[in-house]
């Protein structure tokens, strides 16, 4: 009943009564001809928009408003911009709009005009991609990697003073994270982004998952009464190769769109660990190398039809599938307290892994009436599957290598399924004194995991059923939201929002024959506040409370070994963490952004690096261990210093100060982190364009790790061919091989840990792009007020 309640109130619009509307036509035409599929857009005096319709192929136009005194604008490209105060109490013919070129007597000057890099918007930095020769044939996750502000290392996607981040494909969040997600970003080409908006704080109307922030990948849309295809071959060299070839096609005819896309990967990479445990009796040395399998097939498929001028249905499928096997030569060595070898062991272990996800998403968007107000509505369902089967042995010699014995013979099967079912809807509903937009999603969540553990040291393979399980947990979360934005005059603009989730969460596991149950209902506010002090300087404050839910791996309990002296186990009894955001920013000709942020963070729960120096064993566990406030200021300047020199910069001072709350033998560490990152792009004529980038992150402490510095010089060179038909690109990845995790080091038990991690930093890749189609026909699209909101359909 609660929810039959809760769809008539978002539905309640669909049967209020429309206001009495009138006609108002006209065309458009320059001295010459009519000027079709130019933007009418329709505002109050004071400039809040309120409608507007694109002229059809004889430059004629008609839209119905309802009556009222309204500003009618034209703003065509090439044009002065013609404007009109009007009012409208009758249907209004305009008659013949007659517009004047623009002109100069700049002869023989070219000017050429540059999309904006980095736009700030009142809850959101929109950060584009197009002119980095860096991300050319490259994929997302390179493409995040070079946005302001993020970082993406160890499977972890960072907001810098955030946390580990949510990634949202066109406004549709993806239920993956770690390996997974990168996996997945992999898979779609960094030639269909269109933007990356850096959401530190998201507004209402998203999931209040995650500290660290929402990363949203807007794709680019094809034009209408048009068709494309594009063409991505790439070919990566690290200490082996890697192939890579993309297609992407779309169709976009009146009613229709249609858009395919297909992705296929196949090669090697490496990866070099080092691990050092100094244990009371002598170091111990760990050395893994592994060759990891890239194979990956995955593709996409969009469809949107426009069932009337208001109305729009649409699908998406996403279908990603890869198979990540590799092979691992672990060496430990075991070294007594005057240093000298004593033992040696070695893992030899194959790992044959299979995953993928699927994706369905069907949509409807609805335009009520001519106040503009919106009902979007989205189902969607999202599957993920993985198989884990490892062999391995382990073999112990003398410090000589004179076999002593074969201490472990094993196999260890490990399976992973997760379904989430869920229904949102979300209104945009205009008043007078505020644009209020509220909404509701519900979500179902099943994870099924199972562990069998074989001993093969016999010969015939024995289950070890204390080291066998099966966990099952469901998750179920509810949540309604309502947010308000205000442009209070000229300068003042302020959004409100407040977002309630009520969650039920209950696991099993068999071997433990265990039941943990948790039911929560928090509330989310948030708060956006722009001051626009002048045409060179505006100032923004946002604020905002999150919660960080375990992902369901962490809370398996069972046991996974990595190697005879480690093992990695879940914590069923994780609690979800909570943060509060603060941020203060200000922006100089949007050419000089400084942003200063204050985080607090309860319950926070993470990794423990525990080690045993009874047994000289390592055990890998999750914990809410601590508390915290995590702070930081920022500088970003963006600028086109020459024609041919454009400069993108970012200096950020991190630091933090935490508090352990349980009962865990260390220490917290605390301490200051400087973070700094430069692009520039020279353009060697009209068609070649140079990319130099650099990086640099200080050593820090922060919280129980200490972690060393990282740098990266990066140089890539992108030629265009063909007028932009085809592009070739070069790219040398971290050329002095230094943008890799050293010198991770925690202290627990008295036992001091060091671990280093290279997966193939250092690479080089050559990419071949060819675009072809039907692109004569330029359409342009609306871009009203609302537009950030309408990503969300996939055009």
């Amino acid at each position: 009943m609660k929810k039959a309640n809760l769809f008539i109130f978002l539905l309640f619009p669909l049967f209020c009564l429309a206001q009495s509307t009138f006609k108002l036509k006209g065309k458009i035409s320059d001295e010459t001809a009519s000027l079709p599929w130019e933007n009418i857009i329709i505002s109050t005096p004071e400039g809040k928009i309120i409608d507007g319709t694109t002229s059809k192929e004889d430059g004629t136009f008609e839209i119905r408003i309802s009556k009222g005194f309204y500003k009618i604008k034209i703003s065509p490209q090439g044009f002065i911009n013609w404007e009109k105060d009007i009012a409208i109490e009758k249907d209004t013919d305009l008659g013949l709009i007659l517009l004047t070129k623009k002109t100069n007597n700049l002869d023989g000057v070219v000017v050429t005009a540059h999309k904006k890099t980095i736009e700030q918007k009142i809850d959101r930095l929109v950060y584009t991609i197009e002119n980095k020769a860096s991300t050319t044939g490259g994929d997302a996750l390179n493409a995040i990697n070079t946005a302001p502000g993020v970082v993406v290392q160890n499977n972890a996607i960072t907001i810098l003073g955030k946390g580990s981040s949510h990634v949202m494909i066109d406004g549709r969040m993806l239920e993956l994270s770690g390996e997974e997600l990168n996996a997945f970003l992999k898979s779609i080409s960094a030639n269909d982004i269109k933007n990356i908006e850096i959401i530190n704080n998201p507004p209402a109307k998203y999931d209040a998952n995650g500290t660290g922030g929402l990363i949203d990948i807007n794709l680019k849309k094809g034009r209408r009464d048009s068709w494309k295809n594009t063409s991505t071959l790439s070919y990566d060299q690290n200490k082996y190769g890697i192939y890579t070839l993309r297609n992407n096609f779309f169709y976009n005819k009146n009613k229709f769109r249609f858009s395919v896309s297909a992705n296929a990967k196949s090669g090697y990479r490496n990866s070099d660990e080092n691990l050092h445990l100094y244990f009371p009796d002598g170091l111990q040395h760990m050395n893994a190398q592994s060759k990891i399998n890239e194979e990956n097939l995955s593709a996409k498929l969009a469809l949107d039809y426009d069932i009337s001028e208001r109305t729009t249905i649409g699908f998406q499928y996403l279908n990603d599938r890869s198979n990540p096997n590799f092979k691992s030569d672990i060496i430990i060595k075991n070294y007594d307290t005057e240093n000298k070898l004593n033992s040696t062991v070695l893992n030899d272990g194959f790992n044959n892994r299979n995953s993928g996800n699927q994706t369905y998403n069907a949509h409807l968007l609805t335009k009520l009436d001519t106040l503009n107000r919106k009902l979007s509505v989205d189902f969607d369902y999202f599957n993920y599957d993985s198989k884990f089967d490892r062999d391995f042995t382990t073999k112990k010699y003398s410090a000589n290598m004179d076999f002593i014995s074969l201490d472990q013979y094993g196999r260890n099967i490990s399976n992973q399924n997760i379904d989430n079912r869920s229904i949102k809807a979300d209104m945009e509903h205009p008043l007078e004194f505020v644009n209020l937009s509220y909404g509701a999603k519900v979500s179902f969540t099943k994870s099924k995991s199972s562990l069998l553990s074989y001993d093969n040291m016999s010969g015939t393979p024995i289950i070890d059923l204390n080291q066998s399980n099966e966990f099952e947990y469901e998750e179920n979360n509810q949540a309604v939201y309502v947010s308000g934005n205000k442009k209070i005059n000229e300068q003042f603009t302020v959004q409100l929002g407040l977002r309630a989730e009520n969650t039920q969460t209950d696991g099993f596991s068999a071997n433990l024959n265990q039941k943990i149950k948790n039911n929560y209902f928090k509330l989310f506010p948030t708060l956006y506040l722009t001051y626009k002090a002048n045409e060179n300087n505006s100032f923004n404050f946002n604020y905002g409370k999150r919660i960080n839910r375990p992902r369901y791996d962490l809370l398996n309990p069972f046991r996974t070994y990595i190697n005879s002296n480690s093992y990695s186990e879940g914590n069923p009894f994780l609690k979800p963490s909570f943060s509060n955001n603060f941020e203060l920013s200000h922006s100089y000709k949007e050419i000089l952004r400084t942003s200063i942020f204050v985080n607090s963070i309860t319950d926070g729960y993470g990794v423990i690096f525990t080690s045993d120096p009874a047994t000289n064993t390592q055990v890998v566990t999750r914990e809410n261990y601590y508390k915290g406030i995590n702070y930081g200021i920022g500088e970003s300047y963006t600028a086109d210093l020459t024609e041919w020199w454009s400069t993108e910069n970012t200096l950020y001072v991190l630091g933090s100060k935490t508090i352990f709350t349980s009962g865990i033998n260390a220490r917290p560490t605390n301490g200051l982190q400087l973070d700094f990152s430069t692009s520039n792009t020279f353009s060697i004529g009209k068609a070649t364009k140079l990319q130099l980038d650099y990086t640099y992150s200080s050593p820090v402490k922060s919280g129980l790790y200490t972690v060393g510095y990282m740098s990266g010089l990066t140089i890539a060179l992108k030629q265009n061919l063909f007028k932009k038909n085809m592009q070739i690109a070069f790219l040398a990845n971290d050329i002095f091989n230094t943008a890799y995790l050293k010198d991770f080091v925690s202290v627990v038990n008295g036992i001091k840990q060091v671990y280093s991690q290279n997966e193939s930093s250092r690479f080089f890749k050559v990419s071949l792009i060819y675009n072809f189609g039907n692109t004569k026909i330029n359409v342009k699209q609306r871009d009203f007020g609302n537009e950030e909101e309408k990503r969300r359909l996939a055009k």
